[in-house]
């Protein structure tokens, strides 16, 4: 069968990603620790529960489905943690990611799909980041990424790994159809906090700094639809299994959005009022990241057709009113 082992099958991309794969064909191979993922969301194929650490376990997997292909989401990924905690993001991040490569090219799995960040261009206000951009990462989060596609590029010389590499620009929405959406627990992510804060959830949101070099002082994200991320996925996968060479990829929309033009939005696609207040920056952050992402719509054929503002807030209200998560 067409397995695809998906680390992270839990969380809010890999969840989306599972999804797609079972509409393309593919069985998606759920692997999760749930520290951040929900059982909840794996609905599209089965699971082993296991941890990036556990070499067994790993082995185990992939003896027991022979995965075509890795999509590899699996990752702590909050900016302002790695900032306070960085070595849980070499741990989990690097660490894990490496026992996992190791793993893949023990069972012979040699096409891989990584899961990136824009976060390793680090501070470039003003600048259309494209993926030759110089990589400066300010935070561990960021920094371990760009180790992971270090490893990746060092196994691909030594061991033939065929790798896609996708840097990911700030995701947002849900599923239209509401199987899977975003959760965290504790949230932090700006667009379902803001939800929160419309619906009463919470008191309000906090706006992490006024004073940025932007056009009205907040920071400046582009932001892009979780159904068009996940097929970009797919469509990396299939590059691979084509037996195209290792690439990297942005994905982005190119137009960036300030946090306060994001509010602005929500109050349109909702009709709620997001009660906010300034406080101060939150280490780690910069103050705009916009993409260039002409590599992945000129060689992969993709197209963010999903990626309005206005639609990824109202497919993330529609799962924050009629689906969500129990946990």
């Amino acid at each position: 069968m067409n397995h695809v082992l998906v680390t992270g099958g839990a969380g809010y991309i890999g969840s989306h990603a599972c999804k797609t794969l079972a509409e393309r064909g593919f069985v998606p191979v759920t692997f999760d620790n749930f520290s951040t993922g929900w059982r909840e969301a794996v609905k599209f194929g089965p699971l082993v529960e296991g941890d990036l650490s556990d070499r067994a376990a790993l082995d185990a997997a992939f003896a027991e489905y022979a995965p075509l292909a890795v999509m590899h989401f699996a990752a702590a990924s909050l900016v302002g943690e790695s900032m306070q905690d960085p070595g849980k993001y070499w741990r989990n991040n690097v660490l894990g990611s490496l026992t996992l490569i190791e793993a893949a090219i023990a069972a012979e799995c040699l096409d891989f799909v990584f899961s990136s960040t824009c976060a390793v261009y680090g501070e470039q206000d003003g600048v259309v980041l494209t993926e030759d951009s110089p990589k400066a990462p300010i935070n561990a989060y960021g920094s371990s990424k760009r180790a992971v596609e270090e490893i990746l590029r060092d196994f691909g010389v030594s061991h033939g790994l065929r790798s896609v590499i996708f840097r990911y620009f700030n995701v947002a929405g849900a599923d239209p159809e509401s199987r899977v959406g975003e959760f965290h627990r504790p949230e932090t992510h700006l667009i379902p906090v803001m939800l929160e804060a419309a619906d009463g959830l919470r008191p309000e949101l906090v706006i992490h700094g006024e004073d940025y070099p932007t056009h009205d002082g907040t920071c400046v994200r582009d932001y892009v639809h979780v159904v068009d991320l996940v097929e970009a996925h797919v469509l990396g996968l299939e590059w691979l299994r084509e037996g195209k060479g290792s690439a990297v990829f942005n994905l982005g929309t190119g137009v960036g959005f300030s946090v306060r033009e994001v509010i602005s939005h929500c109050r349109a696609a909702t009709g709620k009022a997001v009660p906010h207040r300034f406080g101060p920056r939150r280490a780690g952050d910069a103050g705009s990241l916009v993409s260039g992402s002409h590599r992945a719509a000129d060689t992969l054929g993709w197209e963010p057709r999903h990626s309005s503002l206005r639609l990824m807030i109202r497919d993330a209200w529609n799962w924050h009113v009629n689906g969500g998560y129990k946990g």
